[in-house]
Formats: C-alpha cells, sequence, structure tokens
C-alpha cells in the first residue's frame, strides 16, 4: 500500500505537470484535452481486456508491469528530443490511461487473496487512504514543483515512483500470485460454459455478462458507478470555473482548499470503517454504497450553491467522507464474487467508469458555456440521485424477499 500510494503521489502530479506540458508545447487548449482522451479511452480499452489478461498471467505479474510500462513511458519522455515530443506525450498518455486501469484492477481483484476474505474492506480503506493522502501531497507540490525544478524533474520524480512500486509488487507475497482462480468456479455461474467455448472476444462479453450475473442487483451497482462517474466529471470541470467566479485574481486558492477538505473527510472515513471493520468483522455492505452516493451527490450540488465559505469546507468534507464510503463498499462487494468472475467484474466496471467519465467531461465542457456551474452540477449529481434511489429501492426489496429455492 505504502508502493500504491507513492505511485499514486506520481499519477497526481502527473496529472497537472503532464497537462501543463501539453499545453506549453502546443499553444492549444483543444491539445489538453486530446491528451485526455486518448488517456480515457486507453483506460476504456484496457477495462475490456482486463478480465480475460488476468485469467491468463497473475495479478503480482500484471501489476509489475503496469508500473515499468509507465516508469518507462516518463523515461522516454524525459529524453525524447524536440521533434519526438509529440509522439512520446501520445505513448505517455496510452501507457498511463491502459496500464492505470489494469494495475487498478489487478490490485482490487487481488486483495482478498493477499490479505483474506475477512480483512478486505480494512484492506480497501487502506489503500483508498494512502491514495487520498498522496492526492492532496501530488496537487498541492505540483505547482511548486515544476516552477522551482521544471517539467523535467517533475517527469523524473514521476518516473521514480512507478519504479518505486514495482519494487514493492515484485516483493509482495501474494498466494499464487493472485491467479484470482480457479478455472472450474465460473462453471458454476449460468453462461460460463458457454462462454469456454465462444471466441475470445465472445468469451470476454460472457464473462463479463456473468459476472453481473453472479449477484443480485450487481448489474444496476455497476451502472450507477458509471452514472457517478459522470457526476464526477461535472464537478471536475465546473471547479475551476466556479472558483473564478468566486475570486478570478487567485482561482487556484478555492480548488485546492476545497480538494484538501474532501481528501480530509475521505481519509477520517477510512479510519471509521476501518475500526468498524475490526471491531464487527464485517464490510460496509451495497446499502452503504447507495446511501453514500446519494450523500455525496447531494454534497457535490450543495458545493456550488454559493453558501459561505465555512459552510462550504463543512461540505467538502462531508463529500470526501461519502466519497469514501461509497468506494470501499463498491470494492468489497464486488471483491465477494467467486475469483474467477472477481477480475472480469472489476474490468467491465473500470470501462463503464471511463465511459462515463469521458462521456461526462465531454458533455459538461459544451454544457458550461451556457449554464451555471450550480445547473450543470446539479443535474449530473441529480442523475445519480435518481439511479441511487432506484438501486436502494431494489437492495431493499431483495432484502424483504423470502428465500428460494436453491440454483442447481
Amino acid at each position: 500500500m505504502a508502493g500504491y500510494a507513492i505511485s499514486s503521489y506520481g499519477t497526481f502530479l502527473n496529472m497537472v505537470a503532464l497537462n501543463l506540458f501539453v499545453y506549453e508545447t502546443t499553444g492549444r487548449a483543444l491539445a489538453m484535452g486530446l491528451f485526455m482522451a486518448v488517456r480515457l479511452a486507453s483506460g476504456f480499452a484496457a477495462g475490456l481486456t482486463a478480465g480475460g489478461l488476468l485469467s491468463r498471467f497473475t495479478a503480482k505479474s500484471v501489476m509489475l508491469w503496469t508500473n515499468i510500462a509507465q516508469a518507462s513511458a516518463m523515461l522516454l519522455l524525459v529524453l525524447a528530443p524536440d521533434g519526438l515530443r509529440t509522439a512520446a506525450l501520445v505513448a505517455v498518455s496510452v501507457a498511463v490511461g491502459s496500464c492505470g486501469t489494469l494495475f487498478m484492477v489487478s490490485l482490487r481483484s487481488s486483495i482478498p487473496e493477499m490479505v483474506g476474505e475477512e480483512r478486505r474492506s480494512w484492506a480497501n480503506s487502506l489503500s483508498i487512504t494512502g491514495r487520498s493522502l498522496a492526492m492532496v501531497a501530488g496537487f498541492a507540490s505540483a505547482g511548486v514543483v515544476v516552477s522551482l525544478v521544471g517539467y523535467t524533474a517533475a517527469f523524473v520524480v514521476d518516473t521514480a515512483t512507478f519504479a518505486l512500486c514495482a519494487v514493492t509488487v515484485a516483493l509482495l507475497p501474494i498466494p499464487g500470485g493472485g491467479k484470482g482462480g480457479s478455472r472450474e468456479e465460473p462453471a458454476a455461474v449460468p453462461g460460463a460454459e458457454a462462454a469456454a467455448e465462444a471466441t475470445p472476444a465472445r468469451r470476454r462479453r460472457s464473462a463479463a455478462l456473468a459476472a453481473l450475473a453472479a449477484a443480485p442487483g450487481l448489474g444496476l451497482m455497476v451502472a450507477l458507478r458509471g452514472v457517478d462517474a459522470l457526476g464526477s466529471s461535472s464537478h471536475n470541470a465546473a471547479l475551476p470555473v466556479y472558483s473564478s467566479e468566486l475570486d478570478a485574481s487567485r482561482p487556484a486558492v478555492f480548488v485546492s482548499a476545497f480538494w484538501c477538505l474532501w481528501a480530509l473527510g475521505n481519509i477520517v472515513v477510512q479510519q471509521l470503517i476501518q475500526r468498524h471493520a475490526r471491531r464487527t468483522g464485517r464490510s460496509v455492505g451495497a446499502l452503504g454504497f447507495g446511501w453514500g452516493t446519494c450523500l455525496m451527490s447531494g454534497a457535490f450540488i450543495l458545493a456550488f450553491a454559493g453558501f459561505p465559505l465555512v459552510a462550504t469546507a463543512a461540505i467538502a468534507l462531508v463529500a470526501g467522507a461519502a466519497d469514501g464510503l461509497t468506494e470501499v463498499s463498491y470494492t468489497s462487494h464486488l471483491q465477494t464474487l467467486p475469483a474467477g468472475l472477481r477480475a472480469h467484474a472489476f474490468g467491465l466496471s473500470a470501462t463503464v467508469e471511463n465511459l462515463g467519465f469521458g462521456a461526462g467531461m465531454i458533455l459538461v465542457a459544451a454544457a458550461l458555456d451556457h449554464y451555471t456551474p450550480l445547473t450543470v452540477v446539479g443535474w449530473s449529481h441529480g442523475a445519480a440521485l435518481v439511479v441511487a434511489a432506484v438501486f436502494l429501492i431494489r437492495v431493499a426489496g431483495l432484502r424483504k424477499a423470502p428465500p428460494g429455492p436453491s440454483s442447481p
């Protein structure tokens, strides 16, 4: 988790430094959008292939080589001559987008093998705490690093973080390498036998559908995660606009303060979740995911409502806490799937999230030219609230329904 936090610091440092570098290199804001589009498209494609890849290779080897690939891409950018900088930037966007997704799918799907089923929630909470701390450090230091030592030094730091993460993965003892499985487990799920006889493309689709069918309401849960990603794109795009309206001379102050408070709320709720898991031995369930999404979406809408700064600070804390609750509950719930289906479910989830966030960034960017940040965020997170309400009704119905005959 320390290695993951270090590489996450490099990722968030990278998000600021690379976007600024792309703009300075090309002189066009459109180039930044294209860079992000390539990154998201690569993550989308990686999510589609993650399940099949993890059925052939161990999670440990995938995590190791994805970090090596990202470090190599960043080193290529550092060493590239001026005439090849654009090509190197494209390679970096593809590597960071695809390898970042593959690493996260591998990590999340192999956590039960690393720590045991009973400690899933604790491990998930620990990883999210590390990433939240890394996000604050990465965003806070990006401007200082770039201003004082330049882009090259920032990229060298980023390369080193991926290399350090690769070392920690190489030293990590995972039973079976986190293979996930057993090839016989999917056969217990309807559709798995047909998937085994299909072509590779159809096999991936069948396995993903089998993963969704493995638990009641799981498909709706993944759909809610995708709508939630669309809502996330709205507040990410709207925050700089709203901050500029509050203080045009120092627009970065509000954004930085908001994300620091968001991360603080996230870290606090992770400590509470870890204590709950140690005391009860239980993880946060599907209901926590639904209610957390409602609370998070509501808080992000209120953040743009023009309340006094003290109230907005409290809202940012609540938004971060709710965001942390949803991520732990969602990840822990998917980890209850059989090992042979778990990677397919996480891969499909990553694809849906990238699609929701990418489509949202395009739609939100266009909408912000015509509507206020509150209106845009309200509609986007309002959609998440509606789907979350449907999900909660579905979960409540499943809990009240009498147990039926067991499936053969």
